[in-house]
């Protein structure tokens, strides 16, 4: 039986490195914001193995921190969320049945067990006594609720793909359901702790006020500006959160962030340069938090529209990634080298076979003539607030020279990007958050019918993989099943990943009890549950 149950709670030109300071939000504009709001006071927050030992939680207080999303598009809906900025701020309202540790462990939430002696029928049995904002009591009807909705189209959720699975759901009682699944699913207690997933009231149809159960109480949300949320004094997490009010800003201006921060305005913020880094660290005020991720910045070629529909180009553009190259001078060694698979090489299924192809500009030219593409020219879209891009696709260019292929790189304002530019065009690149699974990460992004399928590709033997090692228990079985997916994922697909992306968070030492984790930036998007301020 499947038993979930715990009831305790690279050298290159100067002008390709240099810091891109494009923004929505200017550094005047931020001031005028922050002064709009009371002034920081003292305050903690805190969590029991995630302070020092000689840390005592101070309480109260209010800490602001910043994000590198903000855009009108900002959601208080878990089945719209779609970058770091909307997972933190519904971590601030909503929890989930379940959640990661910094281990990347599922652990209890809201459910207090779930278990499955299939991997089709599962029995989760819900924590009592948990209250919604407004008082209402968590019942199996909003579990039935938040999870449903995803399957229904009219929601066009970024889940449906994942909700697929759904096959019925039905309440036992108040507080337990039975959710059965269409095919074997041993990682579901991962995926229920994803933010699309977070639960909701039934019947929710408006999330402007961010009713949940979670650490906070929307207080203000202005999309594109602000998030304001208040202690919720019935958590039922004893002892959390530490803070009495966190003010969450959207500052897609990496500069101003900075500035902001080692100014005194705000105590953490997201999404840190690797110049920001060696700025950040000359101060003894000041830290920064690294961690080793499954995040990267990848280059998109679609390979249902020309010229990525020639496999030979799409491989003469793998020849022309400079990985080794980002690592050093865009990320400053703050990233690992990549294979171009979604695949981190610190992850127990990773395939360590399958070896990144070095810079080659003569193999390069050898696939851009087989492909009837020389001198040809071929435009790649790049956006700021997308590390690496700006300079990953210029490099590219530079190196495409002596491959017999002329690049022109665009730049387009990050404000509509995902919107209007990512997975439209033909050569562009994208940004993906780590997953706590593989399966989750193939089914959004690589299925042939995934709702981000970025690059268009579809491969019948992959898909068929993917549902295949969902229910399979055996780990050397499960493990040869993920490594022949990775390897047509090297050898067929169109999105070409160099490097992955250490998170690097900055944060002023007055805060306490914050550490790496790799789920996500900003201590997995929870920093808020967690870290305090101290006098």
């Amino acid at each position: 039986m499947s038993k979930f149950d715990n009831n305790d709670a690279d050298a290159v030109n100067p002008a390709l490195t240099r810091m891109i300071t494009e923004g929505s939000l200017s550094r005047r504009s931020l001031m005028k914001i922050l002064s709009a709001g009371a002034v920081m006071s003292s305050g903690l927050v805190g969590f029991s193995g995630a302070a020092l030992a000689d840390d005592t939680p101070v309480k109260g207080g209010k800490m602001r921190a910043a994000m590198s999303n903000s855009s009108a598009t900002d959601t208080l809906d878990p089945a719209k969320s779609n970058n770091s900025a909307d997972y933190t701020r519904q971590f601030m309202f909503y929890s989930g049945l379940t959640e990661l540790d910094k281990n990347l462990m599922a652990q209890p939430a809201l459910a207090e067990s779930l278990d499955s002696s299939d991997g089709i029928t599962w029995h989760i049995k819900l924590r009592k006594g948990v209250t919604f904002h407004d008082g209402k009591p968590l019942t199996a009807k909003d579990v039935i609720f938040s999870l449903s909705r995803h399957k229904d189209p009219a929601i066009a959720s970024i889940a449906f793909k994942l909700a697929d699975q759904f096959k019925t759901f039905s309440a036992v009682n108040d507080n337990e359901v039975q959710l059965e699944l269409n095919s074997a699913n041993f990682d579901v207690p991962y995926m229920l702790a994803t933010p699309p997933f977070l639960i909701v009231k039934d019947g929710t149809t408006d999330f402007s006020k961010g009713i949940g159960t979670g650490p906070f109480v929307c207080k203000t949300f202005m999309p594109g500006t602000r998030t304001i949320g208040t202690k919720n004094p019935n958590y039922y997490k004893p002892g959390l959160p530490h803070l009495d009010e966190v003010e969450l800003i959207g500052v897609t201006d990496g500069a101003a962030r900075v500035n902001a921060l080692m100014s005194g305005d705000l105590q953490m913020v997201s999404t840190l340069t690797a110049a920001d880094c060696k700025r950040i660290k000359a101060s003894s005020e000041f830290g920064v938090l690294e961690s080793k991720s499954g995040m990267y910045t990848n280059l998109i070629i679609r390979t249902d529209v020309k010229p990525g529909n020639n496999e030979d180009f799409v491989l003469a553009m793998k020849y022309l990634q400079p990985r080794e190259m980002l690592v050093k001078t865009v990320l400053q060694g703050y990233g690992d080298v990549s294979n171009d698979t979604p695949v981190p090489p610190w992850h127990p299924l990773y395939n360590a076979d399958l070896k990144p192809r070095a810079l080659d500009i003569e193999k390069a030219k050898f696939h851009i003539k087989k492909a009837g593409m020389a001198g040809a020219t071929v435009e790649i879209i790049t956006t700021p607030n997308i590390e690496g891009a700006n300079e990953g696709g210029q490099m590219i260019q530079q190196m495409a020279r002596g491959a017999g292929l002329n690049i022109k790189v665009r730049r387009v304002p990050y404000d509509g990007y995902w919107s209007s530019h990512w997975m439209k065009d033909p050569v562009g690149y994208g940004s993906i958050n780590p997953r706590p699974t593989l399966d989750m990460l193939f089914s959004q992004f690589y299925l042939s019918t995934a709702p981000n399928n970025e690059s268009g590709w579809k491969n019948p033997q992959f898909d068929q993989l993917v549902v295949t090692a969902r229910g399979e228990r055996d780990q050397a079985k499960r493990k040869q099943m993920y490594g022949d997916m990775q390897a047509l994922i090297y050898d067929h697909c169109g999105t070409l990943i160099p490097t992955f992306i250490s998170s690097t968070d900055g944060y002023s030492k007055k805060v306490k009890g914050v550490e790496a984790w790799p789920s996500g930036m900003m201590m997995g998007y929870r920093f808020h549950e967690f870290a305090w301020l101290s006098a």
